[in-house]
């Protein structure tokens, strides 16, 4: 990874997160706490960092002092870093007993084009207003399409995403996340099946031209349509066409990782995080 890329993706770790939390430092780490009601950026809903220039200064003390402001706020222990700014806070971090896991990063030169192939079967891409009758089901979605891991083709299909989007309606997760988008601070794309029911979605959060695309997810009664990587192509254009010029993502499959590099997609870094933390929304 270049200096100028792990910069740009080093600050956007830095940035999106203070869209919906506010920033308690502790030493060499930043603790990001949710500040607003509904699904964060981070799932958390905390969620710790190094500083800017922390990583030599770090201390046992300050991971101590951030894993008790987590209790006291009563939320799962979360920390997430890219590897290549902090290389000395894994092993801090598992001297601690939290195991770690790697999500390697993936990104798209700013001079790949992208291609968007035709869909079959009367499936359209849209990305979605807040008042858009798909965003509950397309907020539902990657709960099934993570539950149910792999690529294979499953049996979760549309009668139970239309169960857990009426859930995320009476939880308030939908009302909280419409006024998100109509900020523009998150972009959905779904792919969309004749009757408007989504099949694949994925988002996007864009901060000072740079993007990391994520929660993309397919119901699993409709995989092997190749549905991901072009909810994945759109999200690319539309976050190209509103003033992002660095696209990356990260991946925990090889599979998934190997649409994403036919895609253009390259290695770029590291990702570590604790290995059960709640996944980003």
């Amino acid at each position: 990874m270049s200096d100028s890329l792990r910069d740009r993706i080093e600050q956007y770790y830095a940035t999106v997160p203070l869209l919906f939390s506010d920033a308690e430092d502790f030493g060499s780490l930043r603790l990001f706490v949710r500040n607003k009601p509904g699904a964060p950026y981070y799932g958390g809903p905390s969620h710790a960092r190094p500083t800017a220039g922390g990583s030599a200064a770090l201390a046992d003390t300050d991971i101590a002092r951030v894993r008790a402001r987590q209790r006291e706020l009563g939320v799962p222990t979360a920390f997430e870093w890219l590897a290549e700014v902090a290389p000395t806070l894994r092993a801090r971090i598992e001297a601690v007993g939290l195991p770690v896991a790697e999500r390697p990063l993936m990104v798209l030169d700013r001079d790949r084009p992208v291609h968007q192939r035709p869909l079959s079967d009367g499936v359209t891409l849209r990305a979605l207003t807040a008042d858009d009758p798909a965003l509950p089901a397309a907020l539902a979605l990657p709960r099934l399409a993570f539950a149910e891991e792999g690529t294979a083709v499953g049996s979760t299909g549309p009668g139970e995403l239309s169960v857990a989007a009426r859930e995320l309606i009476e939880d308030g997760t939908v009302a909280a996340v419409r006024p998100v988008i109509r900020a523009g601070h998150k972009t959905l794309v779904a792919a969309l099946s004749s009757d408007g029911t989504p099949l694949a979605v994925g988002h996007y959060h864009p901060a000072k031209g740079t993007t990391e695309i994520g929660g993309i997810g397919t119901l699993p009664s409709a995989r092997r349509r190749g549905l991901a990587a072009a909810v994945t192509t759109a999200l690319v254009g539309h976050a190209r066409d509103h003033g992002v010029s660095t696209v990356f993502l990260a991946y925990a499959d090889d599979a998934v990782a190997r649409i994403y590099a036919r895609l253009g997609f390259r290695p770029a870094g590291t990702t570590l995080l604790i290995a059960d933390q709640p996944a980003r929304s």
